[in-house]
């Protein structure tokens, strides 16, 4: 099989995967909805809690993909359940650091103005997802494995077989129904906790009877913590894993900002960002399979079977970028019309899909690169380039355009959501060009990475 189908098949599974994970949220967001204005309210600010946290603990350990899929095309696969066990301290304690932020949340709420009548059902929510949080990294371990062997399968039969059990137990603990009264909106934390355990428990059960993982030896008794490889996984993941929140934030806290301008202006950014969310599922994707096959033949030795790698990748992103923002910008007025009957909201949203476009474009690059980048072991620069650029000029530079204006040659920038767009846009092209000039630059002068097992 070619280079290329490779790693389109593997995305093409990934991808799958992400979209039923995503629509774990899609679904708790309607079942809310339909429960209660003041649960729909609960689950949103539970949501941006949960999701700040554990967007950088995730990341921490989706950096380890390079170090396994390294190993693997090496050859080395002892070393890779030893790897693998190794990195199940580095989960312990994430998990723990996660815990303690999610149980004690008032410091969040506090910071955020939240109205103190629903501090209880959120402290309540978040103190399920606390608890949802160890399966679930757990189970984000077992797929990065998976995803650094090339075998993203299991893991996206797991999480498609997932959705089809979260959505009817969301439904069914949130109303209730044969004599159970329901739970309300923490009914939903509860069915998010019940299939993160399903997910961990199937994953070992498959770790433990599938003949695959037999050359790994997974299974052997853990060895006590190798601190130099743990520093290591650390100096690797740490700093990957705060990229991933910056680039987060940097998006999703565009909305606080826009609410200042009204609930026209923020219903027609929230179009815009939920479908500039599942295009970016693209990429993600083809920064997972991509960065597997440059891990894989960087441990094989072959530096330019690695730089064909990672040119597919970047290529592929490209096109698919290009077919993704040019249906959103020819259907971006039918696209906005399915998610509001509101004629303002639908005008508005219309042209904030057209920066959505470029916005993808740019996103796309960079995504695939800064998956590529770890596997040269290089997250520290790129997480100082996302703090300036997408914090300070994508942020600050929006709300500077918004609300306190900018004479452009004689033409003044009134407070628009496009403002915001522009910016991020802006910010996001500069990245993918560091980025991709970054990539040249490592796979240029690539010898085989510093061992981290």
């Amino acid at each position: 099989m070619s280079e290329l189908r490779i790693i389109a098949r593997h995305a093409g599974t990934v991808l799958v995967g992400q979209l039923a994970v995503m629509s774990f949220g899609i679904a708790d967001t309607l079942i809310a909805g339909r429960y209660s204005p003041q649960a729909l309210a609960v689950l949103a600010l539970a949501s941006s809690i949960y999701i700040s946290i554990y967007v950088a603990l995730n990341g921490l350990l989706q950096a380890l993909l390079p170090v396994w899929a390294e190993l693997h095309g090496g050859g080395r696969q002892t070393e890779v359940g030893r790897s693998f066990r190794q990195a199940l301290y580095i989960a312990g304690g994430a998990s723990s650091l996660g815990i303690c932020g999610l149980w004690f949340p008032d410091l969040w709420l506090s910071a955020t103005d939240v109205p103190p009548e629903l501090w209880p059902d959120v402290r309540a929510y978040l103190r399920i997802l606390a608890v949802a949080l160890v399966p679930s990294l757990l189970f984000r371990l077992y797929g990065t494995l998976n995803q650094s062997l090339g075998l993203p399968r299991l893991v996206t039969g797991l999480q498609a077989g997932a959705l089809v059990v979260k959505v009817p137990l969301s439904y069914a603990l949130t109303f209730g129904g044969a004599g159970f009264a329901g739970m309300g909106v923490v009914g939903c934390a509860w069915a998010t906790l019940a299939v993160n355990v399903l997910m961990m428990l199937a994953g070992l059960w498959l770790l433990r009877t599938q003949d695959i993982y037999k050359p790994y030896h997974l299974w052997r008794p853990p060895e006590k913590p190798d601190w130099s490889v743990i520093r290591r996984f650390l100096a690797l993941g740490v700093p990957a894993g705060l990229s991933i929140m910056v680039e987060v934030t940097s998006f999703t806290l565009m909305a606080l900002f826009i609410a200042r301008l009204g609930a026209v202006a923020l219903a027609s950014h929230q179009i815009a960002a939920s479908l500039a969310a599942l295009l970016y599922m693209v990429p993600l994707a083809l920064g997972i399979a991509s960065s597997a096959r440059t891990g894989f033949w960087l441990g094989a030795g072959q530096a330019h079977k690695a730089r064909q790698a990672a040119a597919m990748g970047i290529g592929l992103a490209i096109g698919a970028a290009l077919l993704g923002a040019g249906v959103l910008f020819m259907g971006r007025e039918t696209l906005a019309q399915v998610f509001s009957k509101d004629p303002g909201v639908v005008q508005a949203a219309k042209a904030w899909l057209a920066w959505v476009a470029l916005y993808h474009l740019a996103d796309a690059v960079q995504a695939v690169c800064a998956y590529l980048l770890r596997c040269y072991r290089i997250t520290l620069m790129p997480l100082l380039i996302y703090t300036a650029l997408l914090w300070g000029m994508g942020l600050y530079g929006g709300y500077l355009l918004a609300y306190q204006g900018v004479d452009w040659a004689g033409w003044p920038m009134r407070p628009s959501v496009d403002t915001f767009w522009m910016t991020s846009t802006a910010a996001l092209a500069l990245v993918s060009v560091l980025f991709t000039a970054m990539v040249w630059h490592a796979s240029r002068l690539s010898s085989p990475p510093s061992r981290m097992h």
